[in-house]
């Protein structure tokens, strides 16, 4: 890890524990919301080597359908200057994905480029959506929301289906550290049918060396506003369970935010993810959920925003009692 990747959490780290992974979460949604995939390139060590490798996950959130395709780690490489990710004959980056996957499961080709983005506000002292954060040594994991939103224009062959993402919406995160939180929450949405809007919320209970804590990262664009919730900035947080969904409340000092999901059990789909030594089925993901979200002024309870985002990606992680108020 140098000073650069910190400053650019969206860059390759490079190991830094006995268990170490890092990983980047494409997500591409088409213009009529009728496809939805999340492709997921990383690398994972282990103490001693036994379990090190390279992957690439293929999601098809609308088939349900999952694949996992194993990679030597000399399979892997990653630009030290700018974020460009390469495993097997793909590559991945700010500007798009380029993709040759040929393998045991999954079979994907084509180029779709990435424009229009709008990122998280960041600055020198606060790199990224993790802020400070991104400073403090040896956290279990670390996250980065490294593009809110942006314009798709291309077309990927998956499985013998060719579906046209031109027009669509993109959103890229990722994750580094040790191994996954043991509880979490993630919600993301930029599929709303009113005024351009963008979510992305992740909240997950964070060990730390003396004791834990709650932490959560909030972002709503509203057009070319960006309006934050998040542990760096002292807003507040509830989690209320409903059913097998969570609503959640956010208030900062001039705003507050209430996000709702809604997602069907049986469209959930189990993807790996790190854990100990090894990289295991621990993900439940669904990107068929719904997400409402409704944005006041804290003065007065005006209402800035309010509507809904289909295709929503949600996860409900490890020990939610955890997370829930």
């Amino acid at each position: 890890m140098n000073l650069k990747s910190l400053r650019n959490p969206d860059l390759y780290h490079g190991r830094m524990s006995k268990n170490y992974f890092e990983g980047w979460y494409f997500k591409l949604v088409d213009s009529q919301m009728k496809s939805a995939f999340a492709f997921i390139p990383g690398v994972f060590f282990s103490p001693g080597g036994k379990y090190d490798h390279a992957f690439i996950q293929v999601v098809d959130g609308m088939k349900r359908a999952y694949q996992y395709e194993r990679f030597a780690v000399d399979n892997f490489s990653a630009a030290r200057d700018i974020f460009s990710v390469k495993v097997g004959g793909c590559s991945f980056g700010r500007s798009g994905l380029d993709l040759n996957l040929v393998g045991q499961k999954a079979k994907v080709k084509g180029r779709v480029g990435f424009s229009n983005h709008l990122d998280w506000p960041d600055s020198f002292l606060n790199p990224g959506s993790m802020g400070f954060y991104n400073y403090i040594p040896k956290m279990q994991c670390y996250a980065q929301v490294c593009a809110m939103d942006f314009d798709l224009d291309g077309r990927l062959e998956i499985n013998g289906q060719s579906i046209d993402f031109t027009g669509g919406k993109g959103y890229i995160e990722k994750n580094w550290g040790a191994a996954f939180p043991y509880s979490w929450v993630w919600v993301q949405g930029n599929s709303f049918r009113k005024e351009h809007a963008s979510l992305s919320c992740s909240l997950a209970h964070i060990p730390f060396p003396i004791s834990s804590f709650r932490g959560f990262l909030v972002g709503l664009y509203v057009g070319d506003t960006f309006y934050e919730f998040t542990t760096m900035n002292r807003s507040k947080a509830e989690v209320i369970q409903k059913g097998t969904d969570v609503v959640m409340y956010l208030k900062n000092r001039h705003h507050s935010l209430a996000i709702d999901c809604e997602t069907s059990s049986e469209d959930f789909i189990l993807l790996n993810g790190p854990r100990g030594d090894q990289m295991v089925p621990l993900v439940q993901e669904n990107l068929q959920g719904k997400v409402t979200v409704i944005l006041r002024e804290n003065a007065g309870g005006k209402v800035i925003y309010e509507d809904s985002s289909q295709c929503a990606g949600v996860e409900y992680g490890g020990e939610q009692m955890m997370v829930l108020d």
